[in-house]
């Protein structure tokens, strides 16, 4: 017995040095927020306050100074985020997760990005002051990784670190880049409806811009089982451990709407939640440059800043940049494909991908001139003919210089949008982005605003329709008449004083209305009826605004759906919930019972309207594209659509009445078994929930220690406060995006602007500044962007960088 206690005694001492070690290495990772460090490669002593939210302010001699110096700080937050941030594009997820990431690694190893990338920086101007700052921003990140604590994200996972390079950067840019597209998603499975149902099944998704929705308006002032792709690219982005990009709102009013006659700047981009979050904060002072910027992790130059003379913000354009081609191999040799030249030789090239927990893997890449084909790098797709995917991005070659050197323009682009001088010079900057097609936002203290689109647009033959798989081989449908970039749509200091995009649908460039996979009309009717009354407009209303939880169409959906249900066959409880939803206007705060009423039955209406022709997993595909919400309003209330019909039931044929009535019943029996039986029960904080998850904290061990939340929060699909969710029978709908930031820029007191983050500042769970602002974030309530030194300094902690000897 003495000796089973003495075994046990010495376990638990074991057990306790253990975890003490633990606490005291954890502890030795917390990022450095004061003191003296040494670093190389700067001019002068820098000093980098941070505010008390982990924000550094850098004050420099000289912007090289500040960017290396911004680069070691950044990496000791988000050295993590950085490391998988590099890795996707170039398919090396697998080195660190294993064999459960290869199908992600075939996909993005076979589309191009990293050879595109390795192009772009060979052709770079090497006397630019692009590639001189960016260059100093990875020399502060590499600076960090030979003399920094490493991330314990890096141990757990036993990952060696390189050397940051400009193809890292690039390679960043372009899984963005990817991200923001939706054809991938959305062209195979509307091919797959139409060639086994027909053109009638298609005309309730209102592909050709039939449905009437909002639109933006331009103003010139002065100055076959194709639905395998569709399955394997929304698995791919499903499972990645990087969040991508889904939409956005922003709106600028000008001064003569605003109560202190200047210029108000509102942004909140849309990302899938994760954590760390998409942005860390930063602000730059230096003699002869500001800029308070939203950098992504590792990249030097921000995609959202603001100083004390102008501020930019960008939402999703939604364009369509991404077309697929099936190709016609030549019957007597199929190393060959047709094209209206004749037959051409495919290209190959071998690719290895190297994986943690079994052997390299060998990626064949085949490829025709309109990109790499598909098939080898996706799961599923068994069609006979190859199918090509051509993407803007990898397609657009870098248009040479003057002087003969070439320039890649998405880096020199976001390099110049946070150096601009004026409007003018920010708007001909634009230009030089070809992909991903964005709306960017401006505001000046001079009261200029504007909304301008950037991305290479073109035009097709009228017999064309890119909403579907094309013709690799008959000239017409990959024959492009290119735009010039006048003619993407803008407003430039409209007459109505002010400017917005919910990834909304431009108006028609002389008359041709740009194809793409625009989201509906809720959000941009919201912003619109809002902005366009009033004219006294503050900083607090637009921060009551930029959180609102109403719904511009739910109420009419709720009019129109209900007028086809019988009351004289509704239950009690049915009879109850029915009420509810006809007194409801459209709110969806945490205490309303109308939206867990409405989200469920919008659930069972999708399911027993769709479901029967497309089979489960074609069914959960729709439900993950932006088509599925453009269509409810209309669809639901077209008695004569084709779909409401059950194919599986041949001996009748059910009608919208029966269909509505049933799914009604559905959701209201769903809510009793999860909720109970007390409609008064049923309210939206029991079921909307949002929960920030880092790679590793989706193993059970690690998720206390990783993630951050579940907190309930407000907002809806397609609010302004859009908490981007899948509809589905679960008992928790959990927010799987939102506004990755919310910013709001007063030209009337810049240096009292707002903003806030999802979760904080910091990627080290160490760090107090990891999760931070989660309750201010969840509450809709925000914290000041600070830009006055002395104001600053009162309650910062304060890091003096000196020059290495």
């Amino acid at each position: 017995m003495k000796l089973l206690k003495k075994i046990a005694l010495i376990l638990i001492s074991l057990i306790i040095l253990i975890a003490l070690a633990l606490v005291i290495y954890l502890q030795t990772t917390k990022p450095i927020y004061e003191g003296e460090e040494n670093l190389g490669n700067i001019s002068k002593p820098t000093t980098v306050y941070f505010d008390e939210y982990g924000v550094p302010h850098i004050y420099a001699d000289n912007q090289k100074d500040a960017m290396t110096t911004l680069g070691y700080v950044h990496a000791q937050d988000r050295l993590w985020q950085m490391e998988l941030m590099r890795r996707i594009a170039p398919g090396r997820l697998s080195e660190i997760f294993g064999s459960k990431l290869l199908k992600t690694d075939k996909f993005f190893a076979g589309i191009g990005i990293d050879e595109n990338s390795k192009e772009a920086v060979a052709n770079l101007d090497k006397n630019s002051q692009t590639y001189i700052l960016a260059n100093a921003y990875l020399d502060g990140i590499n600076q960090y990784i030979e003399q920094g604590t490493k991330p314990v994200e890096l141990r757990l996972l036993g990952i060696k670190q390189e050397k940051f390079t400009l193809k890292d950067v690039y390679n960043i840019f372009g899984f963005m880049s990817f991200s923001f597209a939706m054809a991938q998603k959305t062209d195979p499975l509307l091919t797959d409806i139409r060639d086994k149902f027909g053109m009638d099944y298609l005309k309730d998704f209102g592909i050709n811009g039939e449905l009437g929705t909002k639109q933006l308006k331009s103003f010139q002032g002065k100055y076959k089982e194709y639905s395998e792709i569709s399955k394997s690219v929304a698995g791919l982005l499903e499972c990645s451990p990087i969040p991508a990009f889904i939409g956005s709102n922003s709106w600028v009013i000008g001064g003569a709407k605003t109560k202190n006659g200047k210029v108000i700047l509102a942004n909140d981009p849309h990302i899938m939640y994760s954590q760390p979050g998409t942005w860390y904060e930063a602000h730059i002072s230096c003699p002869d440059y500001e800029i308070y910027g939203y950098y992504i992790a590792g990249t030097p130059f921000p995609l959202l800043g603001h100083n004390h003379n102008y501020a930019y913000g960008l939402t999703m354009f939604e364009n369509d940049d991404v077309d697929f081609f099936a190709e016609e191999d030549n019957p007597n040799d199929n190393k060959q494909y047709k094209t209206i030249d004749g037959f051409k030789n495919y290209t190959y090239k071998q690719k290895i991908i190297k994986v943690k927990d079994s052997a390299d893997f060998k990626l064949n890449v085949k490829a025709s001139i309109h990109g790499p084909i598909v098939n080898g790098l996706l799961d599923g797709l068994k069609s006979e003919k190859s199918v090509a995917m051509s993407w803007i991005y990898t397609q657009q070659k870098p248009e040479p210089k003057a002087n003969g050197a070439k320039l890649n323009e998405i880096l020199e682009a976001v390099y110049q949008l946070s150096h601009a001088k004026d409007l003018e010079s920010f708007h001909k900057n634009i230009e030089l982005i070809k992909a991903p097609g964005l709306n960017i936002m401006y505001g000046d203290a001079k009261g200029n605003i504007a909304w301008i689109t950037s991305g290479k647009l073109y035009k097709v033959d009228k017999s064309v329709n890119t909403n579907f798989i094309l013709n690799g081989a008959n000239g017409i449908d990959d024959k492009k008449e290119w735009l010039p970039f006048a003619k993407n749509p803008a407003a430039i200091n409209p007459d109505w004083n002010y400017v917005y995009s919910a990834n909304n649908q431009p108006e028609a460039i002389d008359g041709y209305l740009y194809p793409g996979y625009y989201l509906p009309k809720d959000r941009a009717t919201r912003i619109d009826g809002l902005l366009s009354p009033k004219n006294n407009w503050t900083k607090e209303d637009v921060s009551k605004m930029i959180t609102d939880n109403t719904s511009a169409t739910a109420e009419s959906v709720v009019a129109n759906m209900t007028k086809t249900i019988n009351p004289a066959l509704l239950s009690e409880n049915e009879t109850k919930a029915l009420t509810v939803l006809k007194n409801w206007k459209g709110s969806n705060e945490l205490e309303d019972i109308a939206p867990s009423i409405y989200n469920k039955w919008i659930y069972f209406y999708l399911k027993d309207t769709f479901e029967d022709e497309l089979g489960e997993e074609s069914f959960n595909l729709l439900l993950s594209t932006h088509i599925v919400k453009q269509m409810i309003a209309a669809q639901s209330q077209n008695a004569a659509s084709p779909w409401w019909d059950n194919v599986n039931t041949k001996e009748k044929k059910e009608t919208q009445s029966e269909i509505l009535t049933q799914s009604f019943k559905e959701a209201v029996a769903s809510l009793e078994k999860q909720l109970g039986s007390d409609v008064n029960d049923w309210q939206w904080k029991k079921i909307h929930k949002v929960e920030f998850q880092h790679p590793i904290g989706k193993v059970k061990l690690f998720s206390k220690f990783f993630n951050v939340g579940s907190f309930p929060i407000s907002g809806t699909n397609e609010v302004i406060n859009n908490q981007l969710f899948i509809y589905s029978d679960d008992a928790e709908i959990l927010a799987k995006g939102g506004p990755s930031t919310r910013r709001i820029i007063d030209f009337s007191d810049i240096e009292n602007s707002c903003s806030v983050l999802p979760t904080g500042q910091s990627g080290n769970p160490m760090s107090k500044h990891y999760d931070d602002q989660s309750e201010l974030f969840v509450n809709g309530k925000f914290r000041k962007m600070k830009l006055n030194k002395a104001e600053i300094i009162k309650t910062a902690t304060k890091l003096v960088f000196k020059p290495k000897e």
